[in-house]
């Protein structure tokens, strides 16, 4: 009985909006003209409506809440990117800032408690160790990444737990020109073996320096691993003058203490940059290239906003921001589209150690070096 009753209900007050409706009709069949106020009320009205039920249809896309900043170590543009990502986004960024070796020691000390989101540094055979170790996030790819350059996409690791932003040479060729005549510089880091620079050269110990390890890496690489020894056993034996840092390789330069150098191209172009008699060759073979890679630590509580960080240093506009900073700005972007400090040679070639070969001989690289600076 119950049922019965409503589908009486239903069925008359279904007649009675149907009767409605044909009187409302009726009306207007017959003969009653609306005012044009009243008729673009109604149009409006009926506007109205529809854009209401599309908004309603349209999904939005909410964002992130961050309940505390995204925690980035890195080890240079600490004065810039975190208000250009909050400028972007609206998240909030903290940096840490180190140089490379002091930054993965941060990270091996807080194992199993990292305290980090992000890491952005030029130690990419350090970062991607830390893949192995079940401490990246892996098999991920942001949607920037399609705009990789040809030679950047080949450094993005089989595993994918970091992407590529920016690569600078680890060590171009420079000389003192008022040592040597353009004649008698090096051109290649093959002649820095010639007798006439005996005593004279100097690079930043791979030890010590991030950027200076992706250097000797190369050669080991390059060369083979015999090979690359007796490559640098040969400038020892000629007086090859190792320095903890690229700083102070400047100041031996600058000082004359030596006159030739494999020097970071960042301290080089400033050296240029403040009148000392210095040239800087990039040779014809390329020279080796320090590349910043950016990584998520596996247990981030924010890995959609790391993501979108990652993403974000892949952006050609925040790039070509990164060129435009000044001193750090000598690189070779990642993406394509971006152009480069006009101080930095066009032709320049940039060659790098495979990632795992880098990554699994460190350990032996770093070793050796540190045996033969004591000798």
């Amino acid at each position: 009985m119950r049922n019965n009753n409503w589908k009486n209900i239903m069925m008359v007050s279904a007649c009675m909006t149907a009767a409605l409706a044909l009187s409302a009709c009726g009306s207007d069949a017959a003969g009653t003209t609306a005012s044009p106020e009243a008729t673009e009320a109604k149009t409006t009205e009926a506007q109205t409506a529809v854009s209401t039920e599309a908004a309603a249809k349209t999904p939005t896309e909410e964002k992130t809440s961050q309940t505390k900043p995204l925690v980035v170590y890195l080890n240079d543009f600490d004065a810039v990117i975190p208000d250009m990502f909050k400028k972007a986004t609206g998240y909030d960024v903290e940096v840490v800032v180190g140089n490379g070796a002091e930054t993965m020691s941060r990270i091996a000390a807080e194992k199993g408690n990292p305290q980090w989101d992000v890491v952005w540094i030029d130690s990419m055979y350090d970062v991607y160790f830390l893949s192995q170790d079940g401490e990246l996030v892996t098999d991920w790819e942001p949607e920037n990444a399609a705009g990789l350059t040809d030679f950047s996409k080949t450094l993005v690791p089989e595993n994918k737990c970091f992407y590529p932003t920016d690569i600078h040479a680890a060590g171009v060729l420079v000389y003192r020109t008022d040592a040597y005549s353009e004649a008698d510089g090096p051109k290649a880091f093959a002649d820095l073996t010639d007798e006439k620079y005996t005593g004279k050269v100097g690079l930043a110990d791979p030890g010590v320096a991030a950027p200076a390890y992706p250097l000797a890496a190369y050669f080991m690489d390059s060369l083979g691993m015999d090979g690359g020894k007796a490559y640098f056993e040969q400038l020892f034996d000629q007086g090859l003058k190792v320095f903890p840092k690229n700083p102070q390789v400047v100041q031996a330069l600058a000082s004359g203490e030596i006159s030739v150098a494999m020097l970071q191209e960042t301290n080089a172009y400033d050296m240029v940059a403040s009148g000392e008699p210095l040239k800087i060759v990039w040779p014809e073979d390329g020279a080796p290239g320090s590349t910043r890679v950016a990584a998520i630590s596996a247990q981030t509580e924010q890995r959609e906003i790391a993501e979108a960080f990652v993403n974000f240093l892949l952006d050609p506009e925040t790039q070509q921001q990164l060129v435009n900073t000044g001193d750090e700005g000598y690189f070779e972007p990642s993406v394509k589209d971006v152009t480069l400090k006009a101080e930095r040679d066009a032709n320049a070639k940039l060659a790098v150690a495979d990632v795992e070969f880098g990554a699994e001989n460190e350990a032996e690289i770093k070793s050796w070096f540190a045996d033969m600076s004591a000798q």
